[in-house]
């Protein structure tokens, strides 16, 4: 059963429901009315006539119904003794049996419906006339209940009637109101299967509603997933070119030169060295490659405790000299005894990687100045160096995996594979702290890294 289809029948059945019980309540209400009416016309008729009854010497009860006591067509009278019937309304001059047989004996007044003759419906009051304490006889005064009896089967039917056309007017209006509420939905299922047929995460749900009911929600959030989803799917193809990119280029330099030594026969060392770096650069880009794919499973962890910045930095800084050798010189501008709460080692792999970067991009004869200070309650790291700098339209891009601006890829004979930065970037974010670039043209670059210090 369709939604459409279900939420229909349950309108059905509460409004359903609604209607029926006010019928109940409405009929239930006018036959309590009518019912009281007439009982008040009962008690009053039967208060005036036990007012004239009178009790001889012999103590029995003689009654007269007389002129001044006003009596409808529609009101019976009876006047019992214990020896019999006493008197009676005009109406009954044929009539010998009681109007109620079974309370003609009751001690207490009893109202009660009786089926008369098998003709007339009557409402019958009972009450008994007691003298000193003994009984002497009994009134019964009665009504016709057909005019009741009509008025309740009219109200029934007429109940019955328009509880019958509102549940069908309801059903109605309950099918036209879903389907115009739920056709968002059926839009909503359209495109999204044309989205699957057409594998184009590119196109968007429309709607044209209020953007702040449920199903505008609904909607703004099946937009923003797939959005995202694009930008994870062209991320994953991405990501696929790159590292095959990546991959091409050693893998080839590989299997040329052995290729070449198999048709020499013979060893060549500057071949082998060549074999060598490419294996060793296909060794850093896995092992990258799996130190981000656990960063982003969450299955990396890191051994925090106090780590001093100084300390380490000259640690840094003592390889990273050896590394630029007379390539260029390294430079260390101001130091603080500083201390964090953090990994020592991923934190050592942030400090060289940013400083390798600076050195590999930096032409012969530039300069790379490092500087550690504090900065309110955070450390603060300073990698500065005098390369040609990184365009502006690159600048939100470079901590993106495999990303390198077009200029960088060419600013030293060893290209890097884009990833450092990366895990730079995700490195001193476990920290609770932040990295930063800024770069001109002709000018060079520089990296900043904020930690909080230990408090």
């Amino acid at each position: 059963m369709s939604l459409r289809d279900r939420l229909t029948i349950v309108n059905i059945v509460l409004l359903g429901g609604l209607f029926i019980f006010f019928g109940v309540v409405a009929y239930g209400v006018v036959t309590a009315l009518l019912y009281y009416q007439i009982d008040n016309s009962l008690e009053n008729t039967a208060e005036q006539l036990i007012g004239q009854a009178r009790i001889n010497v012999s103590g029995e009860m003689n009654t007269i119904i007389t002129p001044n006591l006003k009596l409808t067509s529609n009101i019976l009278v009876q006047v019992w003794n214990e020896d019999g019937l006493v008197d009676f309304s005009p109406t009954l001059t044929e009539v010998k049996a009681p109007l109620d047989r079974g309370s003609i004996r009751s001690p207490l007044p009893i109202y009660r419906d009786v089926q008369f003759d098998d003709e007339a419906h009557l409402r019958v009051l009972t009450v008994p006339l007691v003298s000193e304490g003994r009984r002497v006889g009994a009134v019964q005064v009665a009504a016709y209940l057909n005019v009741v009896d009509s008025a309740r089967r009219n109200l029934l039917s007429a109940l019955i009637f328009t509880t019958a056309l509102g549940i069908a007017i309801v059903a109605f209006v309950s099918q036209v109101s879903v389907r115009q509420f739920l056709s968002p939905l059926e839009t909503i299922t359209a495109a999204a299967d044309q989205i699957n047929r057409a594998d184009d995460l590119s196109r968007r749900v429309p709607y044209d509603g209020p953007p702040e009911d449920e199903i505008g929600q609904l909607v703004n959030a099946i937009n923003q997933t797939l959005e995202r989803l694009e930008a994870l799917f062209t991320s994953q193809q991405r990501f696929i070119a790159d590292v095959s990119h990546e991959l091409r280029t050693p893998l080839t330099v590989i299997k040329g030169n052995v290729d070449l030594m198999r048709r020499m026969r013979e060893f060549d060392p500057e071949m082998l060295d060549s074999i060598d770096q490419e294996a060793g650069r296909l060794t850093r880009l896995v092992t990258d490659l799996l130190l981000l794919a656990k960063a982003q499973a969450g299955s990396l962890p890191l051994t925090k405790s106090a780590v001093e910045l100084d300390t380490l930095l000259l640690e840094v800084f003592t390889e990273m000299r050896v590394l630029a050798a007379n390539k260029l010189q390294v430079k260390l501008t101001e130091i603080d005894q500083l201390q964090v709460n953090g990994d020592r080692d991923r934190l050592k792999q942030v400090f060289l990687n940013l400083i390798a970067n600076a050195i590999q991009y930096t032409p012969a004869g530039g300069e790379v100045f490092l500087s550690l200070s504090r900065s309110g309650d955070h450390a603060k790291l300073i990698v500065r160096d005098t390369g040609p700098g990184i365009p502006a339209e690159d600048l939100p891009y470079i901590f993106e995996r495999f990303y390198r601006a077009e200029k960088s890829r060419t600013r030293s004979g060893v290209a890097g594979f884009g990833l450092g930065l990366s895990i730079a970037h995700w490195l001193v974010e476990q920290h609770g702290g932040k990295i930063e670039v800024s770069s001109r043209e002709g000018k060079g670059t520089t990296f900043a890294v904020w930690l909080p210090l230990v408090k």
